[in-house]
């Protein structure tokens, strides 16, 4: 059954956390939190708990948009490196970096015991490991840079213990751990709930507006009147083009290989590819588990081999576990890369006072939202963080390493533009198999095509309403990707996820689109969701 951010799912979309009715009416809040995901759950729950009258909004279910999606590794072996986190900000803020990442796996843990929430919380080790054609080198000036970042009994290790398979040298980071994430979401909103906040599900903001107060307008016409407001949707959906020049969407993939339970040692292991892969053991059944790999990641829009990379997923992971069991879940997330390693948490530079974001979560989006959780109930009740520069939206990022990246980022979003001028995918209709999508010109411009499983034809214009880039079909999650800052859409235009806040505009093409008129609008098949 597809979810609400794609057609794939991952092993925690089964288990749905409890539902909430959508907003019918005016309220009034201390805090507005725009989206219920680790970030807006964490953000919410704490703010709860130190008296914050506080109301919670998402156009879908609780954690139906990336926090879904995660294979919730919960780590402070940093994916950027400490080494390059060194270069580009210097030894303080990392040991800043490591302590709050530190930080958020002991938050996670603290709230998992004093909320009684069965989630699967566990700590266990942790292994980065040399890749093939690495030198030890590259582990060794980690391992000096993570000492010096403070991270507690990191050590070298000349192979990762009990995987046979893996005699190759790795760095050893105890205490990291893991959970399941949808169940941790669920006990979050539970307490959320009986301290006194207001959770609204199916209720799709189409607005915020700082001030005194601050406004949240939804899509049905309702308004949140709050003192301030957080946007925790992954992506802001608010603010301008200036927050979306320093991230770049990617495109994740992920497997789960059944195997006989204790035939790989539960723990975090990591990679030093480039991309580099991850995994971690699920507990299936008394006799077998899920080995979770990850890994073959692109720009979000930017590539067609999909399938193909789930194949390479498989080939790894047979070749690193000598896992022999069967693929049963395949899926993909999307990761919000910083030109700086780091997520950008606080105050929005571009809007009034009182409108917070969190945004950039690099690919540790559970210790990140729970970072930013931590802050932004800092910044609103006036007390002093340590991470609040470091993270904070309005920092310089030009600088080192980061002004290159910055350039090549925005220098590969230039380029998508190019589309607006080459030929179409597909010339027929019939070029496009039922279920599927494709471009086809049309006149001077580009028009998105859907071919429903029935074949019935649907038109949309190909341009996304953020940035006017030209958005391509993603075959494995069946939606419209936008090249240019990862704005996604269903097969009927709807918005999966930001930073775009409008859909694709419905177009009626004589001799392509069916029903004799505008493309029918159909309902969604459950509600949807910016991701988190």
């Amino acid at each position: 059954m597809p979810s609400d951010s794609g057609a794939t799912t991952s092993p925690w979309m089964h288990e749905r956390a409890e539902g909430f009715a959508p907003l019918e009416n005016d309220v009034r809040a201390d805090v507005c939190v725009v989206g219920a995901g680790i970030t807006g759950l964490t953000t919410a729950y704490l703010l709860q708990r130190v008296g914050r009258a506080v109301v919670v909004l998402d156009a879908g279910a609780i954690g139906s948009g990336e926090t879904g999606r995660t294979t919730a590794h919960l780590s402070n072996a940093l994916d950027e490196g400490y080494c390059n986190l060194e270069r580009l900000h210097g030894e303080r803020a990392t040991r800043l970096a490591a302590e709050s990442h530190t930080a958020a796996i002991d938050q996670i843990e603290a709230i998992v015991n004093q909320e009684g929430i069965e989630c699967d919380f566990e700590r266990l080790d942790g292994y980065l490991f040399l890749a093939r054609g690495d030198s030890a080198e590259k582990l060794e000036d980690e391992l000096g840079a993570a000492v010096r970042a403070g991270v507690a009994d990191v050590r070298l290790l000349p192979r990762v213990p009990g995987v046979q398979s893996l005699a190759v040298p790795c760095m050893h980071f105890p205490r990291q751990a893991q959970f399941h994430p949808l169940r941790y979401l669920e006990g979050l909103a539970r307490a959320l709930v009986r301290d006194g906040g207001r959770v609204f599900t199916g209720t799709r903001v189409a607005e915020v507006r700082g001030g005194k107060p601050c406004r949240a307008v939804t899509e049905s016409g309702h308004t949140v009147h709050a003192d301030s407001i957080v946007v925790a949707t992954n992506v802001p959906v608010n603010g301008g083009l200036v927050i979306h020049t320093k991230l770049s969407a990617y495109r994740t993939y992920v497997i789960g290989v059944r195997i006989p339970r204790g035939s790989v040692p539960r723990a975090l292991y990591w990679d030093t590819e480039e991309p580099y892969h991850y995994a971690r053991l699920q507990r299936e059944s008394d006799s077998h588990d899920l080995l979770i790999v990850g890994g073959e990641d692109h720009r979000t829009g930017q590539a067609h081999d999909t399938r193909q990379r789930f194949e390479r997923l498989e080939a790894w992971a047979r070749r690193r576990f000598g896992a022999d069991g069967p693929v049963v879940w395949r899926w993909s997330g999307q990761v919000m890369e910083p030109v700086d390693g780091l997520a950008f948490i606080g105050r929005n530079p571009l809007d009034a006072p009182h409108v917070y974001i969190a945004t950039g979560d690099a690919g540790q989006g559970m210790t990140h939202g729970t970072i930013a959780g931590m802050l932004v109930r800092d910044l609103i009740c006036g007390k002093e963080n340590p991470w609040a520069a470091l993270y904070d939206p309005g920092r310089k990022v030009l600088r080192g390493s980061a002004v290159r990246r910055y350039a090549r980022e925005n220098l590969n979003v230039a380029r998508q533009y190019a589309r607006y001028v080459r030929r179409g995918e597909v010339s027929h209709v019939e070029q496009i198999a039922p279920g599927s999508g494709a471009l086809m010109r049309h006149g001077p411009g580009k028009i998105a095509v859907y071919r429903d499983p029935a074949g019935s034809v649907h038109t949309y214009s190909a341009v996304c309403p953020h940035a006017r880039c030209i958005v391509r079909w993603n075959e494995t999650e069946e939606s419209w990707d936008c090249p240019c800052h990862g704005s996604r859409f269903d097969p009927h235009g709807h918005v999966i996820c930001g930073p775009a806040n409008a859909r694709l505009e419905p177009v009626y093409i004589e001799g392509i689109t069916d029903a004799g008129g505008l493309p029918e609008l159909p309902e969604r098949p459950g509600p949807r969701t910016r991701p988190n």
